[in-house]
């Protein structure tokens, strides 16, 4: 089973410096209906604007994944970490316990276009931690890229969840297959241009929340960025 969401159907919320777009229910926006999928409690496409950011907060118990695509997001956390998140690169944060982070736009002028998501992790009161790490981007070409795991997969990033994250840029006419293990969710969101995913069409925006399949057939339509997550 393949549900879509189309984009206009995200909740869309524009604050000035911030444009998002939250696929779960988040902040001022709730419906019981949609609070995730499997351990996947958060997914937001969010553009800030120069000199924007999210000051300051703590998170507890969330396994948080960045992403980004165009501009530098800078990050800074109370157990000592700083650093800016450029396109290519993803980055890690394991709350656990208790953690407190700012992010920010590092340009004064350029927005800055990431993915946030939060998935549940499998236990509680971790340590926290925090890494990123650039991938290259010619190595998601035509293909679905790893690059989180529980870390059975070699060369990923760790999360405290038996869920994998992959990245694919795919050309138009490109072709790629995932399997889903049994009892498996999959949740696939298409960053920029149109892919087909076992027959169905999906553009920019729309997101593919997936159940009770075991094969997964990706094509693209257009030239397409896609994300996927596996989920248990």
């Amino acid at each position: 089973m393949i549900s879509t969401i189309k984009s206009n159907e995200r909740h869309h919320g524009d604050f000035g410096w911030l444009n998002t777009r939250w696929h779960f229910s988040f902040g001022d926006y709730h419906d019981p209906k949609n609070m995730n999928w499997g351990p996947l409690r958060v997914f937001n496409d969010d553009i800030v604007q120069g000199g924007g950011g999210f000051g300051l907060h703590p998170h507890r118990d969330m396994e948080i994944v960045t992403v980004v695509y165009d501009g530098e997001l800078q990050h800074q956390d109370d157990i000592g970490n700083k650093g800016v998140i450029h396109p290519g690169e993803v980055q890690v944060m394991s709350a656990g316990r208790g953690i407190v982070h700012a992010e920010h736009n590092n340009s004064p002028a350029k927005p800055v276009h990431f993915l946030q998501i939060w998935i549940i992790p499998r236990h509680k009161a971790n340590t926290p931690r925090w890494e990123q790490k650039q991938f290259d981007p010619q190595a998601r070409v035509g293909k679905l890229l790893p690059v989180v795991s529980s870390g059975e997969i070699a060369g990923t990033l760790r999360i405290d969840q038996d869920a994998q994250i992959y990245l694919s840029t795919l050309p138009s006419g490109k072709r790629v297959e995932h399997n889903l293990g049994a009892g498996r969710k999959a949740y696939l969101f298409v960053v920029d241009g149109t892919i087909e995913l076992n027959g169905k069409t999906f553009a920019a925006g729309d997101q593919a929340r997936i159940d009770q399949e075991t094969r997964l057939e990706i094509v693209g339509k257009a030239d397409a960025e896609l994300i996927l997550l596996d989920l248990p």
